[in-house]
């Protein structure tokens, strides 16, 4: 082992190596910043260049690029609400109030400090734990994979809100919405309304986006100010810094946390960002300020979600199983390479994998690095007038929806899913908890059917799953004491806090209760039509939801008005009597602009007239400054396109006219 170690850093020590790392670092920085990419594309980007590279420095710049893309997409997670990828999505809840009180520069700091002690960290379990980890991974079987997905769900418990009830039923919203497409068992296809984009399920990228940044911009839009409150930046960087030794503890708990999850093979970084955020809820003795800005919610996904990356190398290189599909790709490049993944990388190969891991260590510091010298002058973002901003965040979201399946019924999805995220929040229903559910929703259903299969309920009598439901019951132990204490404690305000917008006029909340309870009622009208292990997972799921939904209603009808099911957040605003502000249709009417103009002209001449239309009507911009603007951004999404290979959606107006390649497609 000793002599593998010596052997692993002599290779890390050399020029080539350290300089083909460092162009893996800027790459992933760039694909990273991008929300919606994530590793997956970054990876799939780089995967042509490889050929004609040598082993040494095709190796560097894979693991370069995968080990920063946790990192950047901090970037527009923290200034914009929009998760850069499926790690960071937990990163929105603390990480975007702290930027709208102007400390983007304070959270962006810390979560770069902590990404960078986490990747640190896991590396080092990872040195040690690389030679004991085959008899433990094989020790997890099917069972044991759906209690791990159970205890994802438990974290519902935390992300509720003020009402534990909406927060349960937007879980099962979520598992319900991540049933549909192709039955995991069986390959039926459930609730796709004879839809083909559907047959495939809902892409993670739009649900994501369409439930935090969708609604965000919208409310932006509203108040027609900066993000940051006044435009003014009182956050400091090095108070960030600062924060990580502060809390040291929990930043190395968090990455621990994150190594072991990453080393389970089908559970990958959209879930360890969720538990580690629920664990540092759970174990805070002060909750008042999760939600609202709180920076221990900023650090504990980042901790984890970075050093998840090194957890990830663990199944890949030992069994070739990928823990993620960043991971997934990461195995091809090793089988172009000739690297062959399997048990002689913790014998013949231990220094190959020492180098591996160390060079994600050392990728992580540079990276890391980088990020922190870049977050003063990008936080600065947030105070630009949010009507210059809005539509280059509009057409970047936008942008990131089209990356899901490259079709034009991905832009779609995402009005509807946020149209969808904009009930949620108006009605206090956790937008977390229903991500949670459509994460894990595959999953745990999966591995429920091999569990039962493989089993029968007889997988309740072995070891590993006695050991985690333990831990799951603990868990929603804390929960339930933290919530019976004090429940204002546990309120995130991200959906708002129940006390503060009660209503006596009720007709908006019944309507999107019985919008559910019809779509519930077809979900479980369709999962009749299946053979018994096509509907047992979405039939029980989508009757439980929709006996909690059929509750509310009571509750709303004949129940007091300090209901916690009595919540209306826009009559809350309303009350402020703010003209300015508008509609929620009005505001999110822009979404829905841009993608009709797409729809007729294609993306690219969409973009050109959209920006001409908002800054003109929304924004009050003299003609200069918007024509320069509209070309900036018609020149910066042709250029994208063109280096992403991305062929954008045409319009009908190309079936009938060919347009240059500016305008038109490569």
């Amino acid at each position: 082992m000793i002599e593998a170690l010596l052997s692993a850093l002599a290779n890390l020590a050399t020029l080539q190596h350290i300089s083909h790392l460092v162009l893996g670092v800027m790459l992933g920085l760039a694909v990273g910043a991008f929300p919606g990419l994530g590793g997956i594309a970054g990876l799939s980007i780089m995967m042509p260049f490889l050929y004609g590279m040598d082993t040494v420095s095709a190796l560097a710049t894979l693991v370069g690029l995968v080990a920063v893309i946790p990192t950047s997409d901090t970037f527009t997670s923290v200034l914009m609400g929009i998760p850069g990828s499926s790690a960071s999505q937990a990163t929105v809840l603390d990480g975007f109030p702290l930027a709208q009180k102007g400390e983007a520069s304070r959270a962006l700091a810390a979560a770069f400090s902590a990404s960078l002690m986490g990747g640190i960290v896991g590396a080092i379990i990872l040195t040690l734990f690389v030679q004991i980890a085959r008899p433990l991974i094989l020790a997890f079987g099917s069972a044991e994979l759906f209690m791990l997905a159970l205890l994802g769900l438990s974290m519902v418990g935390v992300l509720s809100g003020s009402s534990l009830i909406k927060g349960i039923s937007a879980c099962g919203l979520g598992l319900i919405l991540g049933s549909i497409g192709g039955a995991p068992a069986t390959g039926e296809f459930r609730m796709t309304f004879g839809i083909d984009y559907l047959y495939d399920g809902l892409p993670l990228v739009i649900v994501g986006i369409g439930l935090f940044a969708f609604p965000e911009i919208t409310e932006l839009l509203r108040k027609n100010r900066p993000i940051a409150a006044g435009g003014l930046l009182e956050g400091k960087w090095f108070d960030g810094v600062r924060d990580v030794f502060k809390h040291w503890f929990l930043c190395l708990r968090c990455a621990g946390i994150g190594t072991l999850i990453g080393a389970i093979p089908g559970l990958g970084g959209s879930v360890v960002d969720w538990i580690a955020y629920g664990h540092v809820v759970q174990t805070a003795k002060d909750k008042t300020m999760f939600g609202k800005g709180d920076i221990r919610g900023v650090l504990a996904p980042e901790s984890a979600n970075n050093a998840k990356e090194g957890g990830g190398l663990v199944p890949t290189l030992l069994f070739g199983i990928p823990g993620s599909g960043a991971m997934a790709v990461f195995l091809g490049g090793m089988v172009l390479l000739g690297i062959e993944a399997g048990p002689a990388m913790v014998s013949t190969n231990l220094d190959l994998t020492y180098t591996i891991i160390w060079s994600l260590a050392l990728a992580n510091v540079i990276g890391a690095g980088s990020c922190l010298f870049l977050a003063r002058p990008i936080s600065r973002l947030t105070a630009i007038p949010f009507n210059l901003l809005a539509p280059f965040m509009i057409m970047v979201v936008s942008f990131a929806a089209f990356q899901a399946t490259r079709q034009f019924m991905d832009l779609v999805a995402l009005v509807g899913l946020g149209m969808l995220g904009i009930a949620l929040k108006r009605f206090g229903w956790s937008r977390p908890a229903f991500l949670i559910g459509f994460v894990l929703a595959p999953q745990a259903e999966g591995y429920l059917n091999l569990a039962v299969q493989f089993y029968s309920w007889n997988m309740f009598t072995r070891p590993g799953v006695l050991i985690i439901l333990g831990i799951t019951v603990t868990s929603v132990w804390f929960s339930s004491r933290g919530r019976g204490r004090n429940t204002e404690n546990i309120t995130l305000p991200v959906e708002g806090s129940s006390g503060t917008a009660q209503t006596s006029v009720k007709t908006p909340q019944m309507l999107f209760l019985l919008g559910l309870v019809a779509t519930l009622s077809y979900a479980i009208w369709s999962s009749l039509q299946l053979s018994p292990l096509g509907r047992m997972f979405p039939f029980w799921v989508a009757l439980g939801t929709m006996s909690l939904c059929l509750y509310q209603l009571v509750i709303l009808r004949i129940g007091p008005t300090d209901n916690p099911a009595n919540f209306d957040l826009e009559h809350h605003i309303e009350s402020k009597s703010d003209p300015t502000r508008g509609t929620i249709s009005s505001n999110a009417g822009w979404f829905t602009i841009l993608i009709a103009i797409t729809g007729l002209v294609g993306f690219q001449l969409g973009v050109l007239f959209f920006f001409i239309v908002f800054l003109k009507l929304k924004a009050h911009q003299n003609w200069r400054m918007t024509i320069v603007l509209s070309v900036a951004a018609l020149l910066l999404i042709s250029s994208l396109a063109n280096l992403l290979i991305v062929e954008l959606p045409t319009g009908l107006l190309s079936q009938y006219i060919d347009l240059p390649w500016l305008l038109g497609q490569n």
